[in-house]
């Protein structure tokens, strides 16, 4: 069963997202901040990482740099409220090997789309 690790610091996005992939068969694990997150993958493996960009303590982009250090293979989905030609955000964050991006507010079929795509 494929291991998703939702990272929001809203408790209601982590929340609507682990229970939509539980119902697909996903296992879900969520954390609330960068520090959080990292922690949990220094234990445990995610295949996938949805990752929050705006976040107190440790921002996306940061924690981004920290999971690639700890696993060069690591595949991270970025999730940003902004459009990413807003801000250089999302380029730096391809640049340091984000493989995607969704859009808050989350839409189920695109959220879907691009989770299920990145897990084949």
């Amino acid at each position: 069963m494929p291991r998703l690790l939702i990272v929001d610091d809203e408790q209601d996005v982590r929340e609507f997202a682990a229970n939509f992939f539980r119902k697909r068969k996903l296992e879900v694990q969520t954390a609330s901040s960068g520090e959080d997150a990292l922690s949990q993958l220094e234990k445990e493996k995610a295949d996938l990482v949805l990752l929050d960009i705006k976040m107190a303590g440790i921002d996306g982009v940061e924690t981004l740099k920290r999971i690639k250090k700890m696993d060069k293979e690591a595949r991270v989905i970025m999730v940003t409220g902004r459009k990413p030609e807003d801000d250089g955000s999302f380029e730096q964050c391809r640049q340091l090997g984000a493989v995607d991006y969704i859009h808050k507010p989350l839409e189920l079929d695109e959220l879907e789309r691009v989770v299920m795509k990145a897990l084949k």
